[in-house]
């Protein structure tokens, strides 16, 4: 019985440890730099710059305010396992990650800044009875960061900021698991949250002529331990195997590094390029405890480093509507052999367009469309097992998504 109940541990462990792989990260935090490929760590001037790069609030003048939201609606689908050809499709959702942005400018030198993100999110849900419920049914993250900057113009051409973050997340797992040789699945549910966590962000901007600037982001990784309950029903001859009551698991995000230029080609025409290091190896172990069993199981990461190119592009059409548009490409961060179906990863590109609209000498209004879509993945050597023996889940990914952003941007 303790065989049992450890095989049945390990492979919610190994479940869990997909959480929080690459599609899970969120960029768009505003409308104006979504619309530009998220291309913005060389521009940062407007309030929005307190998550892009802090150092670019010292552009602005007085106070400004940003509040927005986007509307994010991925498409998920798995077709196997090999060799049948049946395609199965996740149920459609839709997300909201909302943000906020204020900043001030205290004098000539000096600027502040305080942002509200949601830099991790989004989830997956597919039939309880679907060929994969071994492996995922469920699954969500919300992570949301409350982030005060100081931001200060060392010279004409410099400037430097440094950021606090203040960090709370939630995550819900459920799957199924076999309950071999007793007839039957157990499922099991799994919530976390962590309340208290901290990071920090550092921002450099280097503007040799009016036309002309580069900017460097940095955001740390951040360590969380989610504590919360693991819910399992099954078969009553196992209830006291099972794992149910408290639970505990720590994660850590990755670091990311954006390296950014922009030069004002025409009077009208500003184009900027990104390149965006993302530290996955952060995963390299993930530890979930089960308080009630006294037990500790671990599941090795096994993620790369990764990288995100982006190219984005703003023409000043008129006094007061500026048109815009941008492309990105984002590195698959996990060997296809590793892919999982709670958030299936796979190279993607990004094609998005906006606009944006000055109502009043105040007041702005900003709109974006962000279209992503995965390469289609085909896996043939799959670690994943979705039968209670090893039966590699091979089969086909494809996966894409709409997102639609809006913000009102309000300077004093």
């Amino acid at each position: 019985m303790k065989v049992k109940f450890i095989t049945f541990v390990v492979f919610l462990a190994m479940t869990y440890s997909k959480v929080f792989a690459g599609g899970f990260q969120l960029n768009e935090h505003n409308a104006r730099a979504m619309a530009m490929g998220g291309a913005f760590t060389a521009i940062s001037n407007d309030p929005s710059a307190i998550y892009f790069n802090g150092a670019g609030l010292t552009q602005l003048s007085g106070t400004n305010f940003i509040l927005g939201s986007t509307l994010i609606a991925p498409v998920f689908s798995f077709r196997g396992v090999y060799p049948a050809v049946k395609e199965y499709d996740a149920t459609k959702q839709s997300f909201f990650p909302t943000h906020f942005f204020a900043s001030y400018r205290y004098n000539p030198d000096l600027a502040f800044g305080l942002g509200f993100t949601s830099p991790f999110g989004l989830g997956s849900k597919w039939d309880d009875n679907w060929v994969g419920k071994y492996l995922a049914i469920e699954t969500s993250l919300q992570v949301f960061t409350i982030s005060p900057v100081v931001a200060y113009k060392l010279t004409d051409q410099l400037s430097v900021s440094a950021a606090l973050v203040y960090s709370f997340a939630n995550v819900k797992i459920s799957k199924k698991t076999p309950l071999t040789p007793f007839a039957g699945d157990a499922f099991t549910s799994l919530d976390g949250k962590d309340n208290s966590e901290w990071g920090y962000n550092l921002g450099l901007m280097y503007k040799p002529t009016d036309d002309l600037s580069f900017g460097v982001s940095f955001h740390s990784q951040i360590k969380y331990t989610f504590k919360g309950t693991a819910t399992t029903t099954g078969s009553s001859q196992l209830a006291s195997e099972l794992p149910n009551g408290s639970a505990s698991a720590g994660l850590t995000t990755p670091f990311n590094l954006a390296i950014g230029a922009a030069y004002r080609v025409l009077p009208e025409l500003l184009l900027s390029a990104d390149f965006q290091y993302v530290g996955w190896k952060s995963y390299d172990t993930l530890s979930i405890t089960f308080t009630q069993q006294n037990m500790t199981v671990s599941s090795p990461r096994l993620y790369n480093n990764s990288y995100i190119i982006r190219f984005g592009a703003e023409y000043n059409l008129t006094e007061d509507l500026d048109l815009r548009a941008g492309i990105y490409y984002d590195k698959n961060p996990v060997k296809p052999e590793y892919v999982n179906p709670s958030l299936p990863e796979a190279n993607r590109l990004g094609f998005s367009f906006g606009a944006g609209y000055k109502l009043t000498n105040n007041l702005s209004v900003n709109a974006a469309y962000l279209f992503i879509r995965n390469s289609q993945l085909t896996v043939t050597d799959s670690q994943e097992s979705y039968t209670s023996g090893f039966s590699p889940f091979n089969g086909t990914y494809n996966a894409y998504a709409n997102l639609i952003a809006l913000d009102l941007s309000y300077s004093l």
